[in-house]
């Protein structure tokens, strides 16, 4: 977990382990992927009203606090949860990838589509365990529609 979480993102971690559940059981019982229920988790994503319900039944928190802090009000401050570099291992080899791929990759995205960027708002992600006799692989697949840079 990470210091710069709120006290409630913290009581869901705990309530998530407590039951011991992954957030793919959780995606599961609130018909969501595990990677935006985990953004929930980390107050990267506005959960709607009835996430908020399903997940206070699935975790065991009450209603009212999950809909006080994340409700109708709440809009998340999106990617200020830590330091660039990061010092995480898993998050700075996120880090080293786009620093030694990410020109590779947009040259590619650019040969193939035109001037323009992947959106992170229409946006999926997918995290996936490939078992392999030289050791298991973690494949991710990000999903972004392309947008062309406007001309004026």
């Amino acid at each position: 977990m990470s210091p710069k979480l709120s006290a409630l993102h913290n009581r869901m971690f705990k309530a998530k382990a407590a039951k011991k559940l992954s957030f793919e059981d959780i995606g599961k019982k609130i018909g969501r992927d595990e990677v935006y229920v985990a953004s929930i988790f980390y107050g990267q994503a506005k959960p709607s009203k009835e996430e908020l319900e399903k997940l206070s039944a699935v975790l065991g928190l009450p209603e009212n606090h999950l809909k006080e802090e994340l409700g109708e009000g709440f809009y998340p401050d999106r990617g200020g949860l830590m330091s660039l570099p990061p010092t995480d291992p898993v998050l700075y080899r996120f880090y080293e990838m786009i620093q030694v791929f990410g020109y590779p990759l947009k040259a590619i995205i650019h040969e193939k589509f035109g001037d323009g960027i992947m959106s992170a708002i229409d946006f999926s992600a997918k995290v996936e365990k490939v078992e392999n006799p030289k050791g298991d692989r973690v494949k991710i697949t990000l999903d972004g529609k392309f947008l062309p840079y406007k001309k004026w």
